[in-house]
């Protein structure tokens, strides 16, 4: 037989103080992650919002445009604001978007219009933005 050491004494001090040090710094690692993880998922709540809003501003002005019985209103349209909350009154905690619109005639046509809206909100200037062209197809006649 060869004589080995053999330590059954269990885990020592000195083991249990390192494991200690390794966990707070690896805990401490990850709290200081913890405020730029809120301002990402407020970034992409202000950003997902906007977005919703972007497409319902869209696809209004794409039905309004689409009717032949509506007239077409060109150039910069006036600002509109609207709540996060879609309420008419802002709410507690609420956010006010800014929507822009730009309507302008497709050059050599007389049926098709560039719409672009700019959605924005406080602390973002330049926000998102969106463009697309949208057709008025008269009834055929006979």
């Amino acid at each position: 037989m060869s004589p080995t050491i053999c330590n059954s004494r269990g885990i020592t001090l000195v083991e249990v103080l390192i494991t200690l040090f390794l966990t707070t710094v690896g805990i401490l690692a990850l709290l200081s992650l913890q405020p730029t993880a809120w301002q990402s998922a407020g970034r992409s709540d202000f950003m997902g919002r906007a977005a919703d809003i972007l497409q319902s501003e869209l696809e209004r002005n794409e039905l309004q445009i689409m009717n032949p019985n509506n007239a077409v209103s060109t150039g910069v349209l006036p600002n509109r604001n609207v709540n996060a909350s879609s309420q008419s009154t802002q709410q507690p905690g609420d956010l006010t978007y800014t929507i822009a619109t730009t309507v302008t005639p497709v050059a050599g046509t007389t049926n098709a219009w560039s719409v672009r809206i700019a959605v924005t909100w406080p602390g973002n200037a330049r926000g998102v933005s969106e463009s697309m062209m949208v057709t008025r197809q008269e009834y055929f006649r006979q």
